[in-house]
């Protein structure tokens, strides 16, 4: 009986001596935990225009300033070829019809990527793309006003069109 209290007595020795843990404060470190504020270019100004097989662009409008170099990237998300639903960014000069120059680009055809008259209607356009593709295309913003912006594919300009207002 002597040997069961003594081993309980050592028992209780050991485990009152192993719980004297201290618990260790870590303070934590950040390198370069200076904060610098990201300082915003208003002279550049990225754009992301998307087309499906439908027609469809997904934005209707676009508001720039006047002078910004404007990078607009042209993302076709459907699956159907280039020659058959390719799509295009064309950005019109002010007071160009929007009929006459798709019936233009129509005549002149896929070797000139349906872009008429050597683009003297256009301020900017991105090359035709087909399913899957996406093109890039950097210009400056022109003066203030409201300018369309279509895909100058056959029969696709009254559909995937939109203004491209400059501020």
């Amino acid at each position: 009986m002597t040997r069961i209290l003594m081993a309980f007595a050592l028992i209780g020795l050991l485990v009152s001596c192993g719980g004297d843990t201290k618990e260790e404060k870590k303070e934590k470190v950040k390198i370069g935990g200076a904060k610098t504020e990201k300082k915003k270019d208003d002279s550049k100004v990225n754009l992301a225009l998307s087309g499906n097989d439908l027609m469809q662009f997904d934005k209707k409008e676009f508001k720039v300033k006047a002078g910004q170099e404007v990078t607009l990237t042209l993302r076709h998300t459907g699956k159907i070829d280039v020659k058959v639903m390719g799509h295009n960014f064309v950005l019109l000069k002010s007071g160009t019809e929007i009929p006459a120059f798709s019936a233009s680009a129509a005549s002149a055809g896929q070797g000139s990527d349906w872009i008429p008259d050597g683009g003297k209607d256009v301020i900017a356009h991105t090359k035709m793309i087909g399913g899957g593709q996406t093109t890039t295309v950097t210009f400056t913003a022109p003066a203030a006003g409201t300018y369309d912006f279509i895909c100058s594919f056959p029969g696709h300009s009254g559909l995937m069109k939109g203004k491209f207002i400059v501020e």
